[in-house]
């Protein structure tokens, strides 16, 4: 019998606005810098692309607030306005980062716990993840928060999911992962002995998963009560 389940954020739980328009306009309102949305959007993913790397290094409010400078400068070099104070570039880059959750979600989560389950987000994450969740008013919803950087190890190392299943009190037996993810939700879950279901918000479905695949979160708890 499923006891619990993890989840993933990005993707699964939450879905991030574009950030090159948001980017663009909050560089022209704190620094006087016109860049077209192209270029902003060029910079963010040089930006996500060094976060993706190093997140794991941002695992309490210390160190990630050195990790955001980085990214900063990360970002001011790849829009070429070296000239642009740090703090007003990374106050930029913040200030264009903005996650709602889907539509699915409370429902879905208001569902599984009352009917028992303990839900605990894990996700691939700086330290960070559970004000975003809070400001989502999603955490309210949720038994716990594990960040892969709170962990030190990010999915599909079982670490990540050791964490999140301690704060539901289950056993991998006895749990279900659900991300958007082949290689580091479902490889990773089933890799422990965790059962896990593929979201695919967007997009074909895999031919052959090996799991049960969803569409959205209104799915998983029938998925959960049949298995």
């Amino acid at each position: 019998m499923i006891r619990a389940v993890t989840i993933d954020a990005l993707g699964t739980l939450v879905h991030m606005q574009p950030p090159g328009p948001r980017l663009k306009a909050r560089l022209k309102a704190l620094a006087g810098v016109d860049v077209t949305e192209e270029q902003a959007s060029a910079g963010f993913r040089a930006e996500i692309a060094y976060y993706l790397e190093h997140h794991l290094e941002g695992g309490d409010p210390d160190s990630l607030d050195a990790l955001r400078d980085r990214c900063a400068g990360i970002l001011r070099e790849a829009l070429g306005i070296e000239e642009v104070p740090l703090a007003t570039v990374r106050e930029a880059l913040l200030g264009s980062l903005h996650f709602d959750a889907y539509a699915d979600a409370p429902a879905a989560l208001e569902e599984l716990r009352s009917r028992g389950l303990r839900v605990v987000a894990a996700s691939n994450w700086d330290s960070s993840l559970p004000e975003v969740l809070e400001r989502t008013g999603l955490a309210s919803l949720l038994d716990g928060v594990v960040s892969s950087a709170g962990a030190g190890a990010a999915k599909p190392d079982p670490a990540l999911f050791m964490q999140a299943l301690e704060l539901a009190s289950a056993q991998p037996e006895q749990a279900l992962h659900v991300g958007d993810r082949i290689d580091n939700d479902i490889d990773g879950a089933l890799a422990l002995g965790m059962r896990a279901a593929l979201i695919v918000r967007d997009g074909d479905r895999p031919s052959n998963p090996g799991v049960p695949v969803i569409s959205t979160l209104a799915e998983l708890p029938p998925l959960v009560f049949d298995a």
